[in-house]
């Protein structure tokens, strides 16, 4: 059985569940692409929706009522506001779920951790995209005016911050995407591992180990052919 073990070998690990449970090393976590990128879309987040939260509504030349600064229409400033709360506690969820990785043995689940992070980067990248192009339409049509120029910082920051968030989504889908494609592969890559070992017969003892080996088996005990006349008894003619 030694030499069947032997011919299976160590199967590779789907999505790096042979690594479960490995310590993880701070520094190199903070160094890693992904980390980057999860911080500087968080930072992007908080650049988009605290600006219109803080001075993203205005005064009307009419009265002291509030009005949103693109263009008037509140479900632009509505909008920049939800995107950017949203990419703030998503980054922040993922980040928590990136340090746990390590600790998710199940193959099952660590697959479902990277298809979930796949299909959230992938849909915040285009309402992001979405939401760049919203604001900036909206502010082009903002007439010029005092309470307009005052909020005109916050505005483009804004604007200028959805930009940089489209980036920075478009590269987290891309290295969710190749996590999803290597862990697949090496899935793949497992399954004709134990397919070939298991199609590989198991060699016999060697002759003279004290146990007899395949070669010398002749055949199976408790079959040899009996005699069905014995000596010294003769069948009765009736």
């Amino acid at each position: 059985m030694e030499g069947g073990g032997r011919g299976l070998g160590p199967a590779p690990s789907t999505f790096g569940a042979g690594r479960a449970g490995a310590a993880l090393d701070p520094v190199s976590f903070a160094r890693r692409p992904q980390t980057l990128l999860r911080v500087a879309s968080w930072v992007f987040s908080i650049a988009v929706f605290g600006p219109i939260v803080n001075e993203g509504y205005v005064n009307t030349d009419s009265g002291p009522e509030l009005r949103c600064v693109f263009n008037g229409n509140a479900g632009a400033c509505r909008f920049g506001v939800a995107l950017g709360l949203g990419a703030f506690l998503a980054c922040a969820a993922f980040l928590f779920l990136d340090v746990r990785f390590q600790q998710i043995s199940s193959v099952r689940d660590r697959r479902r951790a990277v298809l979930l992070d796949l299909g959230f980067s992938g849909l915040w990248s285009f309402l992001w995209f979405v939401g760049f192009c919203f604001l900036t339409n909206q502010w082009q049509r903002t007439a010029p005016g005092p309470a307009t120029t005052q909020a005109g910082d916050a505005a483009r920051a804004a604007i200028t911050f959805s930009f940089f968030s489209i980036l920075s989504w478009v590269a987290l889908t891309v290295k969710a995407l190749q996590r999803f494609r290597l862990g697949t592969d090496m899935s793949l890559f497992a399954t004709e591992q134990l397919s070939a070992g298991a199609s590989q017969a198991y060699p016999g003892y060697p002759v003279g180990s004290g146990v007899e080996g395949t070669e010398t088996y002749q055949s199976p005990p408790f079959t040899e052919t009996l005699d069905t006349s014995p000596k010294g008894y003769q069948v009765p003619a009736y």
